[in-house]
């Protein structure tokens, strides 16, 4: 049973907050990291956080394609350990639309930080500090939130702009 299909089951380390990564170079951590990055590639996600496929650690994948970058690069497919996410509060504030492949086939639209600072250390253990905005943005909060027991639908200011993939599709282009 792939790693994905284990985490739609439903169990409460989705709702938990996770543990710190002691150690990157264990090999169990690393064997982890690869795990993640084939299910996220098979899913077809952008972002997978450990939590959601029941290992309650403070570790996630993410990149984004050339398709989703906006203004900004595309970036490949990274391990963010122990991440710390700081809001650029000057940026202020963006509704934009998340789906999760945690809550299969819904989408909803978010408020989240246009920019962020995020900081914590790579696949190899090397410690890094960056500024992220737009779509990397967006998805780094989301993966973060997932470290700290928080789903995407508890983030909502209005849920009207909730729903299903297929009927969203037809009206989207409306609501926002």
């Amino acid at each position: 049973m792939s790693l994905l299909k284990i985490a739609r089951m439903g169990h409460p380390v989705l709702l938990a907050a996770a543990a710190p990564v002691a150690d990157v170079a264990i090999p169990e951590i690393q064997a982890l990291i690869g795990d993640m990055a084939e299910t996220m590639a098979d899913a077809g996600g952008v972002g997978l956080a450990a939590p959601q496929v029941h290992a309650p650690l403070r570790l996630f994948l993410f990149h984004v394609p050339a398709s989703r970058a906006g203004e900004g690069a595309a970036i490949p497919v990274r391990a963010v350990i122990n991440p710390v996410i700081t809001p650029v509060e000057a940026a202020g504030k963006v509704l934009g639309w998340e789906g999760c492949l945690s809550i299969p086939g819904l989408r909803a639209a978010v408020p989240r930080w246009r920019q962020v600072g995020l900081s914590g250390q790579d696949e190899a253990g090397r410690p890094f500090a960056e500024t992220l905005s737009g779509f990397a943005a967006r998805v780094v909060q989301h993966e973060t939130d997932h470290l700290d027991g928080v789903l995407y639908p508890m983030r909502m200011e209005d849920f009207r702009l909730f729903g299903y993939n297929e009927e969203l599709d037809r009206y989207a282009p409306e609501l926002l």
